[in-house]
């Protein structure tokens, strides 16, 4: 059988497991999560030859296994995944799969397979909502509660705002998640925070002073 050409990729996951990082070192990350696809775990030569010094930034994403190779956990979790669902559907289509004598009566193992994956990808994205918005106050199972009555458009436009609404706020001062999602705070206007004017002695001020007395200490000396 050929290899798999894909793999499921979580763009909500991806924001919150690279937030913080620059465009550049996120590009490096993707490119060593496509060689590890292809090639499997990787050594530290091929890591170099990809992204070079960029490496020293990103490498906390990766794990090193018995034999010093390096690879990505969450990457080959999902190609695992996919695999054992792949063969899953082979084994209905052949009729060799365990559950087939009961489809006939409670709608077949893969309806209901399929109903676990898509609950467990929405618990998913609330999980990434939770860790971004990096404020747990509140009921957590309630608040997964609201998450599932959203709409996709409405999970779309708070996964493209809440970072710049995160960043743009202090945690004490940030509108508490149940809150967030009641009043559908997403469509609010973002206010990032003018940087504050410098007051008083700048540094030059102060390199300045030293200069003076250093001067004076070196005319005392004459």
């Amino acid at each position: 059988m050929a290899k798999d050409p894909a793999f499921l990729f979580y763009p909500n996951d991806w924001l919150g497991g690279t937030m913080g990082m620059t465009f550049e070192e996120k590009g490096a990350y993707m490119e060593l999560l496509m060689l590890q696809f292809n090639r499997g775990h990787m050594t530290s030569h091929m890591i170099g030859q990809v992204v070079g010094q960029l490496w020293v930034n990103i490498a906390d994403k990766f794990v090193e296994d018995d034999v010093g190779l390096y690879y990505n956990v969450r990457l080959e979790e999902e190609q695992i995944k996919r695999k054992e669902y792949t063969d899953s559907r082979n084994n209905n289509k052949n009729g060799t799969n365990q559950y087939t004598k009961k489809e006939n009566k409670k709608g077949g193992h893969m309806t209901c397979h399929m109903e676990d994956v898509n609950e467990n990808e929405i618990e998913d994205e609330f999980e990434t909502f939770w860790r971004v918005y990096d404020k747990k106050v509140g009921n957590k199972e309630k608040l997964l509660s609201k998450w599932k009555k959203l709409k996709e458009v409405e999970k779309d436009r708070i996964f493209a705002t809440v970072q710049k609404y995160v960043l743009s706020t202090e945690k004490k001062y940030r509108k508490n998640p149940e809150t967030y999602l009641n009043n559908k705070s997403w469509e609010d206007e973002i206010i990032t925070p003018q940087p504050k004017k410098q007051v008083g002695t700048t540094q030059a001020d102060m390199d300045q002073i030293l200069i003076n007395k250093r001067n004076k200490l070196l005319n005392a000396g004459n």
